[in-house]
């Protein structure tokens, strides 16, 4: 009882912590500290102790995802300086009109994350567009993070073929490919994305009825006047992840997005060389974005590494690996809960997988729907407010706080891919 006390009171003061505006990297290890402690785990005697089983967890994510989250990076501010990234989203509010602002902003996000970009920087490339399309059209700048993350985290980083990393930690455990059950991914990828949307335009439109309007802040992004190269020197390069990523996950597995994402920054920088900026502030400013992304990641997975070595933890899983019924509602929960403590999707996927895959594996459960099930339920209750990307989102790129921004991310982020999820279950029950 004490650990499972422990267990539920330093998840739920981390996300207090976060939403008070709570560095990730004090907030997490103080937080498994009081599981810790509560679990009896000694904090720096024996081979299980505190500080070890901690950063195992913290260096052990980024050994497996550190070029990933490097070459992610790199893609981004790379599409970001030599104008790629703005000559797209220009082409895309072109077609659309600046009217429809929220519209644009989510295509951008989504043509990026889909493309390969690493959803961690996407909100940085198309931050500044957002800020211009909401001022010219009048809306609230707090719903700002809530687009750009329902652009990228939700119909887009669990879909099939999606180049995000918590579309492959699966293949990794099940020997699937990413495009794994792709028939029931499109059909609920289409429903996140419209009823998404639907939701989203109602908020920011109750919001603009109710008095509110766009606010101007000092450090708002300068959109430079510049030449800009053929928004095709910006798609061919999304090509080339996707296309490598395709042709290589077999015999690379994982490993595979290295080469892809490594073969798309080299494809964009011999195309659009003559239009960067400063080719190596970029380099410098991106490695930079890639340390504090897959750190505020990882800090979180250390807080999960912590978790799962409690008594609490373990008779957590076994209870919910015995849910009666379908295996996938057994799995969907487990993954979505274990998300959901360590605030991480490839973490929590990273955490749960060794445990789950071979139990449902074993019971005959088809790898492709169980690759779906726990590619889509990662990304519900990982969302919640000390998730690492929702953090670096709302505060470090639109410079916002949780109480502004959260709910308005939480209602898109969180409640939208839930329902995705049940689709999707009810789906492979039925076919």
């Amino acid at each position: 009882m004490l650990s499972l006390l422990g267990l539920l009171g330093g998840l739920a003061l981390l996300i207090v912590l976060t939403i008070r505006g709570t560095n990730l990297f004090i907030a997490a290890p103080l937080c498994a500290l009081i599981v810790a402690l509560t679990s009896s785990i000694p904090v720096f005697v024996g081979d299980s102790n505190f500080v070890t089983l901690y950063m195992q967890g913290f260096a052990g994510f980024i050994a497996s995802w550190f070029f990933m989250f490097l070459l992610g990076a790199l893609f981004g501010k790379f599409m970001q300086d030599c104008g790629a990234a703005d000559a797209v989203s220009h082409w895309i509010v072109g077609k659309l009109g600046r009217q429809n602002a929220v519209i644009a902003v989510i295509l951008a996000c989504a043509i990026l994350t889909y493309g390969g970009v690493s959803l961690f920087v996407v909100a940085f490339s198309v931050y500044p567009m957002a800020v211009s399309l909401f001022k010219d059209a009048n809306l609230p700048r707090r719903f700002i993070p809530a687009v750009l993350a329902f652009g990228s985290v939700t119909f887009t980083m669990t879909s099939a073929g999606s180049p995000e990393i918590q579309n492959w930690i699966p293949i990794k455990f099940l020997g699937t490919s990413p495009f794994a059950a792709w028939e029931v991914s499109l059909v609920v990828a289409l429903f996140m994305a419209t009823f998404g949307y639907w939701w989203c335009k109602r908020m920011i439109n109750a919001a603009v009825a109710n008095g509110e309007c766009f606010e101007h802040q000092a450090h708002d992004p300068v959109i430079v006047e510049r030449k800009l190269p053929h928004p095709i020197t910006g798609i061919v390069p999304l090509l080339v992840v996707l296309v490598l990523s395709f042709l290589l996950h077999d015999s690379l597995q994982q490993l595979a997005l290295i080469v892809a994402l490594g073969g798309g920054v080299l494809v964009l920088v011999a195309i659009n060389y003559r239009y960067f900026l400063n080719i190596q502030e970029a380099i410098n400013v991106g490695t930079t974005g890639a340390l504090v992304a897959i750190g505020n990641t990882a800090a979180v997975v250390g807080f999960g590494s912590i978790a799962k070595s409690t008594d609490a933890f373990q008779t957590a899983v076994e209870l919910m690996t015995q849910i009666p019924g379908s295996p996938l509602i057994g799995a969907a929960i487990a993954i979505s809960v274990i998300a959901g403590m360590t605030g991480s999707a490839s973490g929590g996927q990273a955490i749960v997988l060794p445990l789950i895959a071979p139990h449902y594996i074993d019971q005959g459960v088809d790898p492709e729907e169980l690759h779906r099930i726990v590619a889509i339920s990662s990304g519900a209750l990982d969302s919640l407010p000390h998730n690492g990307y929702v953090v670096t989102t709302i505060r470090a790129i639109c410079h916002e706080t949780h109480q502004r921004a959260y709910w308005a991310v939480g209602a898109l982020t969180v409640v939208v891919p839930l329902l995705g999820l049940s689709l999707a279950v009810a789906l492979f029950s039925v076919f």
